[in-house]
């Protein structure tokens, strides 16, 4: 299955209005991020176990670990999560900068170093979270 068929799956599994606002989300994500490379994690680990929720990613960025080893990994994750759902924004040194910078402006979201959690799209500003998607994937590339 091609990376966009199991977003597509994705997306189709969940309950509405989830459903739809997740779909929302990927459509302002891919207008934001024009041409960005697509991803798709399903959760589990090498041996099946599931550690996190599926994820939808966008972009690409490289991920420096201390020990010196590096790897490509997406730079904006959308995730579906029991409560709403999480925009992750990855590869920002600062990690004051996203709720600093968007917090106050986004509506009623929780925004932590990396993540943006929501219940409904309703809560939030979409044009503020379109403004901190493009912000974040700008400036994961250049740390």
């Amino acid at each position: 299955m091609s990376v966009q068929e199991e977003i597509k799956k994705y997306i189709a599994s969940q309950p509405e209005p989830k459903r739809s606002e997740m779909q929302e989300l990927h459509n302002l994500t891919l207008q934001t991020l024009p041409k960005c490379k697509l991803w798709f994690t399903d959760g589990k680990d090498s041996n099946n176990k599931t550690v996190s929720n599926p994820n939808i990613g966008y972009g690409a960025y490289t991920i420096k670990y201390a020990d010196g080893s590096t790897r490509e990994f997406y730079q904006i994750g959308l995730s579906a999560n029991t409560t709403g759902i999480s925009v992750y924004i990855l590869g920002i040194k600062d990690k004051k900068y996203l709720a600093d910078t968007y917090g106050k402006k986004l509506g009623k979201a929780s925004v932590t170093g990396y993540c943006i959690k929501f219940k409904t799209v309703k809560d939030i500003d979409t044009s503020v979270l379109s403004a901190a998607i493009k912000d974040g994937a700008t400036k994961s590339l250049k740390n």
